[in-house]
């Protein structure tokens, strides 16, 4: 199941959370790690990372899934 990945500011720094999961998959010291992490695991599910602020906002999107190319509109 294609599931994206969020990156997100947790108690014990960074972490990579499923889409509409709960709780983290894992925790991070620094957000480089924890996107690391979130890219290899879309990349093997062929979807995307969602990567937050610090405050919650969505800092970056990126797709590792099958996009329409040329993309529509």
């Amino acid at each position: 199941m294609r599931k994206n990945q969020h990156v997100v500011k947790t108690q014990e720094g960074w972490g990579v959370k499923g889409e509409k999961n709960t709780r983290v998959t894992q925790n991070f010291d620094t957000q480089k790690e924890a996107i690391e992490k979130a890219r290899e695991i879309a990349i093997n599910q062929k979807s995307e990372v969602v990567i937050h602020r610090m405050d919650g906002k969505i800092r970056e999107k990126n797709s590792y899934g099958n996009d329409d190319y040329p993309p529509k509109g």
